[in-house]
């Protein structure tokens, strides 16, 4: 599984901190929300196409923070 993107909405802090993520492996989509950083509740999502993980994605970008994209 290949991590391709990461966002970030720009709060530290356990309870603020939010990070999506997309991942693609074998033509398999996964989007996964996280809540409070590494040791954080997650949820993930699955797709056969890219359009429709990135449609999530900016669903989930849609939520208050000031999102970024990190490399």
């Amino acid at each position: 599984m290949e991590r391709r993107k990461h966002w970030w909405n720009g709060a530290w802090g356990r309870l603020a901190r939010r990070d999506v993520y997309l991942f693609e492996d074998a033509g398999i989509w996964w989007v996964e929300s996280r809540e409070g950083g590494a040791d954080g509740r997650a949820r993930r999502y699955e797709f056969t196409d890219e359009d429709e993980a990135m449609n999530c994605v900016s669903g989930l970008l849609a939520q208050p923070g000031s999102w970024r994209e990190l490399k």
